[in-house]
């Protein structure tokens, strides 16, 4: 594994962090992981829309639909 040194981490982030270790009684340093890796896996999503078929499919129908089932 590597490693990755931060630096000027506001004050408010940092407390916000602590907050959020002490809450899952782990690491700053474990959060800090955690919340870096769900924020990656999104660098991908917009080459993985792209590869996805267009249906042509209005919008509009697609929202009357969502608007039927909740009735």
């Amino acid at each position: 594994m590597r490693t990755l040194h931060l630096r000027n981490v506001p004050d408010d982030v940092m407390n916000r962090l602590e907050r959020l270790a002490r809450a899952a009684s782990t690491s700053v340093t474990a959060v800090a992981i955690r919340e870096l890796d769900a924020a990656t896996r999104r660098v991908d999503n917009a080459a993985l829309v792209a590869t996805l078929p267009d249906l042509n499919v209005a919008t509009d129908a697609i929202v009357e639909h969502v608007d039927a089932d909740r009735r």
